[in-house]
């Protein structure tokens, strides 16, 4: 901001308002993986799924937050996604409130959606009517954010049996709660093709935790 004299009278002059790209940058918290590691629901466990989020926010403008993966883990030492994440508000790349804390991201009153559960490029995940659907989030947890049975030993396997917990990104579909972003459906297995039997393609979601 700077001030310029005319006739005796201070005007101020205003910066112009941030690029978008700079806007993603510092204000990107939420985004939906656009790639799957490469072995299915084997991410390399919680610490290989934090990395991969951190990775990508990194190539997105936005690696100077501390990246984690909303995935629950069972078992000695299991986590809850909710208590890993921060405590919010989350913001996806084009600048949208998506939750203002952890409760409202588990309430009913959150904005995700297909429109604006955006990956970390700020592109629209495919969902249920467009080829390939995609729209299966890993999560490994149930509506409250705590650990569901299906987390692919812990994001460790990518076997053809068990199964992971998915959310749907378009809150629509099949499943005991089609319409949950974070509990919809168990999958067939850990494997990417299993995955993608049931629409999905090994995504999960990333929050900014700090």
């Amino acid at each position: 901001m700077k001030k310029l004299m005319i006739a005796g009278i201070a005007l101020v002059l205003v910066s112009p308002v941030a690029s978008k790209v700079d806007a993603q940058g510092n204000s990107m918290s939420f985004f939906i993986t656009s790639t799957n590691p490469g072995k299915g629901a084997d991410l390399g466990g919680l610490a290989g799924a934090d990395a991969h989020c951190q990775a990508l926010a990194k190539a997105a403008g936005a690696g100077n937050r501390e990246w984690r993966a909303y995935l629950s883990t069972n078992g000695p030492g299991g986590v809850n996604a909710k208590d890993r994440i921060g405590s919010g508000p989350w913001f996806n790349a084009k600048g949208v409130q998506v939750a203002a804390s952890v409760a409202d991201l588990h309430s009913d009153n959150n904005k995700l959606s297909k429109e604006n559960s955006l990956n970390e490029k700020g592109e629209v995940n495919n969902g249920r009517g467009d080829q390939p659907n995609r729209h299966d989030i890993l999560t490994g947890s149930n509506l409250d954010g705590t650990a569901a049975a299906g987390t692919c030993n812990n994001w460790t396997s990518s076997a053809g049996d068990g199964g992971a917990q998915v959310g749907h990104h378009d809150r629509t579909g099949g499943g005991q709660a089609p319409t949950s972003w974070n509990s919809a459906h168990q999958t067939p297995g850990c494997a990417a093709e299993n995955l993608a039997k049931v629409g999905g393609a090994g995504f999960f979601y990333c929050f900014a935790a700090k």
